[in-house]
Order: C-alpha cells, then sequence, then structure tokens
C-alpha cells in the first residue's frame, strides 16, 4: 500500500511542497530527521528531510527541488496520487537545548530542512537569529514561516532584489563582529555554502554544525554510499548524521563523491525529458 499525496503546491520556480499521508512517521519524526522514498517499483530511493509534520492531520511536509528524472517524477504524483514507498523517521534528530543565541542559516532549498530545526530551537527558550538566502528573490521560500520561529530574521540575496545584497555569510560576519555573543550555530544549504559559513565562523570558535546531503541509498549505514570523512574518520550520513561539525568536516572530499554519477544523473533526466516531450499532443 502506498502512501496518498493529499496536497501539492509550487513555492518557487521548480520547488514544490508536498503534504503526504504518513501518520506513524508524523508521531515519532523530530528536527534534522529525514524519509527515504520509492516513488515505483522501477524507481531509485531518495532522502528528503521532512520539513514539518501534522501529528492530527497524520501528515508530513516534503519540499524538493525538480532537479533530476525521481524529483521530476515526485513532481508528477498528482493530489490523490500514491508513492510506492516511504521509510522514516532515519537519521539522527538535531541536538536541541537551550543554547542562548543560535543563529540558523540557510540558501535555497535549505530553508525547509532548517526550518523545523528554527522552530525547535525557538521552542527550547533560544533566540533565533535566522539568516534565509537566496540568488533572488523569487527563489525564497518560507519566509513568512521562518519569521514566525525567529526571533530576528535576515533576508539576503546574491543580486540584491529583497533584503542585503550579498550572501549569508557577509549577513553572519558582520553579527559575529558586531559584538553579539552567538553560542550556537547551524547551517544548511548548497556545499559551497555550507563549506564558507564553516570557513567563516572557524575564527570566531563558534560551534557551527551543517547537515550534509551525501549520496544515499538505503538510509540504513548497509549500503556505505553516503560516507562522508570527518575529524579524518569515516561517517555514514545516514546514521551518524545527517548533521556534523562544519569545522570538521572534509568538504573537497564529499564534492567530489557527489560528482560520482552525475553524467548518469543528467542522461537519466534527459532520457525522461524526451519522454514528457513524446507525450504531449501535436499542436494543431
Amino acid at each position: 500500500m502506498g502512501r496518498k499525496v493529499v496536497h501539492k503546491e509550487q513555492l518557487a520556480p521548480n520547488v514544490i511542497r508536498m503534504l503526504v499521508e504518513a501518520p506513524e512517521i508524523a508521531k515519532k519524526h523530530r528536527a534534522g530527521q529525514f524519509i527515504v522514498l520509492r516513488i515505483n517499483e522501477t524507481g531509485e530511493r531518495i532522502p528528503l528531510t521532512v520539513a514539518d509534520a501534522d501529528v492530527v492531520k497524520g501528515t508530513i511536509t516534503l519540499i524538493f527541488q525538480v532537479v533530476g528524472k525521481t524529483t521530476m517524477l515526485l513532481r508528477d504524483v498528482p493530489v490523490g496520487g500514491e508513492i510506492l514507498d516511504l521509510v522514516g523517521p532515519l537519521g539522527t534528530p538535531t541536538h536541541v537545548e537551550n543554547f542562548g543565541t543560535a543563529a540558523c542559516v540557510c540558501g535555497g532549498i535549505g530553508t525547509a530542512p532548517l526550518y523545523p530545526i528554527a522552530k525547535a530551537l525557538k521552542q527550547a527558550g533560544n533566540k533565533v537569529i535566522s539568516i534565509v538566502g537566496a540568488q533572488k528573490a523569487s527563489l525564497l521560500i518560507l519566509e513568512e514561516e521562518m519569521q514566525a520561529v525567529s526571533s530576528v530574521l535576515h533576508i539576503s540575496t546574491d543580486d540584491g532584489s529583497k533584503g542585503f545584497h550579498g550572501l549569508v555569510t557577509d549577513v553572519l560576519k558582520k553579527i559575529l563582529d558586531s559584538g553579539e555573543k552567538v553560542d550556537y550555530i547551524i547551517a544548511i544549504g548548497p556545499l559551497p555554502m555550507m563549506k564558507a559559513v564553516a570557513n567563516t565562523t572557524r575564527p570566531y570558535g563558534v560551534r557551527t554544525m551543517v547537515s550534509l546531503n551525501s549520496i544515499m541509498i538505503d538510509g540504513t549505514g548497509m549500503c556505505g554510499g553516503c560516507r562522508v570523512m570527518v575529524d579524518g574518520q569515516r561517517k555514514f550520513t545516514c546514521v551518524d548524521g545527517p548533521e556534523f561539525d562544519g569545522h570538521q568536516v572534509d568538504f573537497d572530499n564529499l564534492g567530489a563523491r557527489l560528482k560520482t554519477y552525475r553524467e548518469m544523473e543528467e542522461r537519466s533526466r534527459k532520457e525522461y525529458e524526451e519522454h514528457l516531450c513524446r507525450l504531449q499532443p501535436a499542436a494543431s
């Protein structure tokens, strides 16, 4: 029996929010955890962070960017349709306590997994300073949601179309240089962004966590596909993470591993796009 899609909407170009029936997962989910899904019998397994959960309605919220064949297939599942397999919650939950002042830094689609973490940190009594970034204003997501769970919200865009004109690391450095004591930082977003955040905070000695998006298959630590190097030791993102000390992560090694299947992923995406084009009715 599959998992029914009960709601679907577009948040930004190629960014979809989807609510899926999964009462058991909704009940057990904690901030920072993820699920692994398979759309159909021939589909691959992909991890997606749970952006929110409603225990009463028995649903979980998935927010994903359409970049390859599997996310294109997921985008095309209609409301009322089903996802074949959905396993979770997986991964180690975010360690949440009252640190004092916590800075939550996210870029692009990284806002989706950071939202439940920021909410949990706020509920634990922290002053939450959120820095949400995107290339341009039209790509910003969950602004209202992040505002609701933040003590202070900063918006930055690469092109200056909204908020601060610059990078999230520029905003973060200004805060750190202002003299305000920041006790804990967590960053989620593209790999170069997380690496930049870790490099920015290292001289200040502030604990900085990052959530890694390594290649993942089974999600239980058996396949070894999600291995990363942290403090010179081999770790598995699916069971040891997904969050690690950003000052100890070997970002270059992870970046190289993420490119392993890029050629095959691109070929698969193009073949699916061509298949969709053949299904389109000819213009009259």
